[in-house]
């Protein structure tokens, strides 16, 4: 990367460093595909004025992302991954799945699980509370930034599943489009809430991140239906 956040740059790296060693229709390098655009425009927009606070956003970001690189770290030491992920990893490979689901399915793990575990990291990190000062405005603001990739990549995915296999992908377009990334962001804002206040409360935040990588998890293999066509 030759400009934007030094930091976040180097979380680009190491995502460009795991995707070499992954198959190109593999799953899990699928949505590693389009989270590396996001997060290389993240890096841009750290710099650029976008956000009130941008050396949060910029800490945010890479705990964000490096909770993710933990994926691949487990599987290549042979640990057991977050259920969240569990149904993704599990089925990377599988016959008559297409990217868009992969894709989807990825972002569903990483925002609705790993974005609120990051934000409670963060403010834990920095010494502050979620409803701190532009916290949650400049979280609202990544809304945008997620727009400009991912909405394209999505429906360029959506047509040509289309094209390739016609009226046949219709039930899964419809259930690709309803997917909302503005509304699983408001829902990781809302565990983020929980956790944060139930942080010293141990059995309560154990029970509850089991709770919500179950309940991503099978959000998950809803997402990753095989597509009969």
């Amino acid at each position: 990367m030759t400009s934007g956040s030094v930091k976040i740059g180097r979380v680009v790296a190491e995502m460009d460093k795991v995707r070499s060693g992954l198959p190109h229709a593999d799953g899990l390098g699928v949505f590693l595909d389009v989270y590396r655009r996001v997060t290389a425009l993240v890096a841009l927009r750290v710099v650029d004025g976008t956000f009130h606070d941008p050396a949060f956003t910029e800490d945010l970001d890479v705990r964000f992302a490096d909770i993710f690189l933990d994926v691949p770290q487990d599987l290549a030491a042979k640990r057991a991954v977050s259920k969240a992920w569990k149904p993704l990893i599990e089925r990377r490979a599988v016959p008559g799945i297409l990217p868009i689901q992969y894709a989807l399915a990825g972002m569903n793990a990483h925002i609705n699980h790993d974005l609120a575990l990051a934000v409670v990291a963060t403010c834990e990190a920095r010494g502050v509370e979620p409803d701190d000062g532009s916290i949650r405005d400049d979280f609202e603001k990544v809304n945008a930034v997620l727009a400009e990739v991912v909405r394209p990549i999505r429906d360029s995915f959506l047509d040509e599943a289309v094209v390739k296999h016609g009226a046949g992908v219709a039930p899964l377009a419809d259930l690709m489009s309803n997917f909302s990334i503005d509304k699983a962001r408001d829902a990781a804002w809302i565990s983020a809430l929980t956790l944060w206040h139930l942080r010293d409360i141990a059995f309560l935040e154990r029970a509850f991140r089991d709770t919500l990588a179950r309940s991503v998890g099978m959000v998950g293999r809803q997402l990753l239906v095989v597509v009969d066509l």
